[in-house]
């Protein structure tokens, strides 16, 4: 098992870890040093374990702070999702009705309202073309 050494806060520490986890424990090493010389430029000088203490804290308070970010964003995702399918739907079965109508064929027939419309304005165009013969005749 490999040994590392870290520094974090000034101060050097060894470290075993797996084999092949030696870039992921530098990584964390480093986060963690970061937030340490923030709390040593507050603070000044403290115990080690404090210092690790109050680092790990600031850590786990911006991860905290992801993971709220990451839930709300999964759920604006999932409801965009939603969304989607509902709007694939919505189109698939627009889709299949023009189809079937496609493959109906046009429509000859014309609707009774239609028809009674146009047998109403003929009646009343025949009346008026009546009309003007009698007042030529």
């Amino acid at each position: 098992m490999p040994e590392v050494e870290i520094e974090i806060g000034g101060r050097t520490f060894t470290v075993a870890c797996q084999e092949g986890e030696e870039p992921y424990l530098r990584a964390a090493a480093k986060m963690l040093d970061t937030e340490a010389t923030v709390v040593l430029g507050q603070i000044g000088r403290m115990p080690s374990d404090r210092m690790l203490l109050m680092a790990g804290l600031m850590l786990a308070d911006k991860t905290a702070a992801l993971e709220d970010e990451l839930r709300e964003t999964q759920a604006k995702v999932g409801a965009q999702e939603k969304a989607l399918r509902s709007a694939e739907e919505r189109l698939a079965d627009r889709a299949r009705r023009i189809a079937e109508l496609q493959e109906a064929g046009p429509r000859t027939e014309l609707p009774d309202s239609v028809t009674d419309g146009l047998a109403e304005l003929a009646a009343r165009a025949e009346a008026l073309a009546d009309e003007v013969e009698s007042k030529q005749g």
